[in-house]
């Protein structure tokens, strides 16, 4: 025979408690139902915190995932939003996504965005199951994708990721075949973003410049435009 399990602490001393209540028979059956609920709900509710759901500062994100995602487990950061996704962190727990990439699945549309503005599921990169990438869906009918619906709206800091530094953002990587975390995708020794994938005589960096989209040129991606053909011009 083996050794005999010790029980949690906090077992023992609940245990200890009915016990208790029993040897003093509450007036009542009611009183001694209520005793009953009110144990099982403890025995319920303290495994949960022992188990790895402490919320040490109380900002209502367990301490242990704040840990796995980088946050300080011990400051109140709720309203925090280090991805500049339009989510804050709170909401990146209870969606289930990275606080720290602004597109957790990778459809082309930042966590906030389908949260808030086109209610699909932000750790899904194809939500309605119907093959088409959710960031690549034109929801509207606009002729403008809906990974591209705010691009002019957003300040330069929430601007869309370009992991690889080809000055095509990684939401249109896709629509041009290229790989987002490779600069030179095919090899050729030319850029992804100076390529002219269509040949229509404007790089694909620049393929979807909106004139009203500050961030385009503070990107720097049309840096090397006015010295491709050695003018300015």
């Amino acid at each position: 025979m083996g050794p005999r399990t010790r029980q949690p602490s906090y077992r023992r001393e609940l245990q200890m408690l009915m016990r208790t209540a029993e040897s003093k028979k509450p007036a009542s059956l009611a009183a001694w139902i209520m005793a009953l609920v009110l144990c099982a709900a403890t025995l319920s509710i303290v495994p949960a915190f022992a188990g790895g759901s402490r919320d040490s500062d109380g900002d209502g994100m367990p301490n242990r995932w704040e840990t796995n995602h980088g946050l300080n487990a011990h400051r109140a950061n709720a309203g925090g939003n280090p991805d500049h996704d339009g989510l804050k962190n709170l909401g990146e727990y209870k969606n289930d996504t990275d606080p720290k990439d602004e597109d957790s699945d990778e459809d082309g549309i930042d966590d906030g965005d389908e949260v808030k503005d086109f209610e699909s599921d932000p750790t899904d990169e194809d939500s309605d199951d119907d093959g088409e990438l959710d960031g690549d869906e034109d929801s509207d009918d606009d002729g403008d994708d809906d990974e591209d619906e705010d691009d002019a709206e957003e300040t330069c800091v929430a601007d869309d990721d370009d992991s690889d530094g080809d000055d095509i953002d990684d939401e249109d990587e896709n629509d041009f075949g290229t790989d987002a975390d490779d600069s030179d995708s095919d090899d050729d020794g030319v850029e992804d973003g100076d390529e002219d994938s269509d040949e229509d005589g404007v790089d694909d960096e620049d393929e979807d410049d909106d004139d009203s989209d500050e961030c385009d040129d503070d990107q720097g991606e049309d840096e090397d435009d006015d010295d491709e053909d050695g003018s300015d011009d």
